[in-house]
């Protein structure tokens, strides 16, 4: 089984909006539906869950409903962090009946524009590789500062990969990592990605993203995601 599994555990502070912004609207549409939609119109995705912001079960169920999301199965608690809230939808997998061999694909809830070609470049990398992360290549020039003020020291861009979501894994797989990460004491990581590079010994594999994979975190990330949504390819272009 495919399974979507999206992180809508956060209030979204940094929005500074007095509704979290997973169920702001854009369009006449919840920004969580717009991304429920994409996995509910994959033909290899079986089933959604949603790690949600303690609260909002009901709010997100009633638009579920309103907006046929009839993949939806379980919703789950959201965390005091994005690693726990991944943290009690996996483990709330588990409980629910999911198998090891089923494939997770964790997903921020505010990436509403996730095309369905990086969906199924996930479960095929996943199910090649065990471990798939989406992301681009870094192209803008990378310095290092400490006080986000100076700066005297640069960073060489060609290694550095931006990452996105999904970040795709066998259910016990990602299991795993978390109970490894539980003895060594990790406990506030800030991605499946970067957690997986911290406990070490495993090798994640690279999807192609998109620069219209958008997080939406800011007014301006919401400008630009409306102007992205009415935009359409010329087609004169290659």
């Amino acid at each position: 089984m495919n399974i979507a599994l999206l992180i809508a555990g956060g209030a979204g502070n940094r929005m500074g909006q007095d509704i979290p912004k997973q169920f702001m609207h854009v369009d006449g549409c919840p920004i969580i539906i717009h991304t429920m939609k994409c996995f509910q119109k994959h033909p290899d995705i079986d089933a959604i869950a949603v790690v949600c912001l303690n609260g909002w079960e009901t709010v997100l169920q009633a638009y579920a409903n309103q907006f046929v999301i009839d993949k939806l199965k379980w919703i789950f608690p959201g965390g005091e962090t994005g690693m726990e809230s991944i943290h009690n939808g996996i483990y709330g997998l588990k409980e629910e009946g999911c198998g090891d061999d089923d494939l997770v694909l964790v997903h921020d809830s505010v990436r509403p524009l996730l095309s369905q070609d990086i969906i199924s470049s996930n479960i095929a990398i996943c199910k090649a590789y065990g471990y798939a992360i989406t992301g681009i290549k870094c192209r803008e020039a990378i310095l290092e500062s400490l006080d986000g003020f100076s700066s005297t020291a640069s960073i060489p861009r060609d290694s550095l990969i931006r990452t996105q979501t999904p970040q795709t894994f066998r259910l016990g797989n990602i299991i795993e990592v978390h109970e490894e990460a539980k003895r060594k004491g990790i406990e506030n990581s800030v991605a499946s990605c970067t957690l997986i590079a911290e406990v070490g010994g495993r090798e994640m594999h690279i999807v192609p993203g998109s620069e219209k994979n958008i997080k939406i975190t800011t007014v301006e990330d919401l400008e630009i995601l409306k102007a992205l949504m009415h935009t359409q390819k010329d087609e004169w272009l290659k």
